[in-house]
């Protein structure tokens, strides 16, 4: 008998019926071009609270005893795991109590905040911040809601591949990020068992904080160290039990993708589908760009969740638009006289490139009196206009610097 079979999925599927909104499937031109096959994006960044985890924690909630909701409820979450059970926990009438890592995106903790949690910081990672909600309970004697690791929650988080059934009945792949593997088991589990013929199931984690790769070659969980990610929602650093077996029965791939893809496929998201995604919510999206070879056509790339902080997201559109070959830093040095920022700057307007700001710098240790050094951020058409501008630049005899 599976761990979580479709019974229990269809079941956790009645109680979220009046709580959750069946999102939508939307259909990717730009990366059914880029596939070769149809493409469709399923928008969990459009449901309640900005990701899919409002499935699984309301589930596990609403399946604890009264006794048990009345001692309440602990978790641990970079933020939206954190806002799932703050919103279930409201709407079921119990406290909870959410450890959050420090430095935590501001708009994920004043939305749990304001879903009535509260919330407190400890530690830089999701683990050690799952290490503290487990002394919690313990002392307390408040549920642990596990971000991941138990049957009600991955249950949860199964209804999206009944969904996707329902919305895409000849899908032959479905591929999602991967943190510590609650989404992407709970769907396999409903597609493996619930579809009439094979569906692929591929898992996406970030290069930096890849887990399950080393667990899945040593034939059990193992923890790895997690490094700084912008994908920091699947940024954990060892699978859980539950969920380490679940992949190694129903999934059929796990890959890693880059920062640069991750930021490809978020700019690619905002850009040609109008989705607002975060990094962790866009890792389905990298694969299809890094990895297309593991997928086959039509595929389903999951968007698990849309909380990003603004100021983030200027950062990593950048970062994107840079991968791309549409962002160019340059710092060029150029003789001290005048007129010759205005010649530069000419120079640049004649190739058509968009000069988004200029820091000029005359007085400098490393500068001869005669020297100034003008750093520049560029926007481009792509890499072959990148190359066009430092070419022209350098052909004028400009010396053109690493930015």
């Amino acid at each position: 008998m599976p761990l979580v079979n479709a019974d229990d999925i269809r079941s956790a599927r009645a109680l979220l019926r009046d709580v959750v909104v069946p999102t939508p499937l939307m259909h990717s031109r730009a990366l059914s071009e880029a596939i070769g096959g149809p493409v469709y994006l399923k928008c969990e960044n459009l449901q309640r609270t900005g990701s899919f985890k409002i499935r699984g924690a309301y589930v596990r909630i609403a399946r604890l005893s009264d006794e048990e909701r009345a001692r309440g409820v602990v978790a641990a979450s970079a933020g939206n795991h954190a806002q799932g059970v703050a919103l279930a926990a409201s709407m079921l009438g119990c406290k909870a109590t959410v450890f959050m890592p420090e430095g935590a995106p501001l708009p994920k903790v004043a939305a749990t905040r304001a879903y009535g949690a509260e919330v407190v910081f400890t530690g830089p990672t999701v683990d050690g911040c799952l290490d503290a909600a487990m002394e919690h309970s313990a002392r307390e004697g408040a549920v642990l809601i596990h971000p991941f690791d138990h049957p009600d929650v991955v249950a949860g988080q199964g209804t999206i591949g009944l969904e996707i059934l329902e919305q895409c009945p000849d899908v032959r792949t479905v591929v999602g990020g991967v943190g510590g593997g609650g989404l992407i088991s709970g769907v396999a589990a409903a597609l493996k068992q619930a579809a009439d013929h094979d569906v692929k199931v591929v898992g996406a984690q970030a290069k930096k904080a890849a887990a399950f790769p080393p667990s899945l070659a040593a034939g059990k969980p193992v923890r790895v160290d997690v490094q700084p990610t912008m994908a920091d929602g699947i940024a954990v650093g060892r699978p859980g039990e539950l969920t380490y077996e679940l992949v190694t029965e129903l999934v059929d791939a796990v890959v890693t993708v880059t920062e640069e893809s991750i930021s490809q496929a978020l700019l690619l998201c905002l850009e040609r589908a109008k989705q607002v995604v975060e990094p962790a919510g866009a890792a389905g999206v990298a694969a299809l760009l890094e990895h297309s070879y593991a997928v086959r056509t039509p595929v389903v790339a999951l968007l698990s969740g849309g909380n990003i902080d603004p100021v983030l997201l200027a950062k990593v559109l950048r970062h994107g638009l840079a991968g791309a070959g549409r962002y160019l830093v340059v710092r060029c040095r150029l003789i001290d006289r005048p007129g010759a920022l205005v010649t530069l700057l000419r120079e640049l307007a004649e190739l058509g490139v968009n000069v988004l700001d200029v820091m000029h710098e005359r007085v400098a240790a490393r500068l001869h009196v005669e020297e100034a050094e003008v750093l520049m951020h560029l926007e481009t058409r792509g890499p072959d206009h990148c190359e066009e501008v430092l070419g022209r630049l350098r052909d004028r005899g400009y010396a053109v610097l690493a930015a």
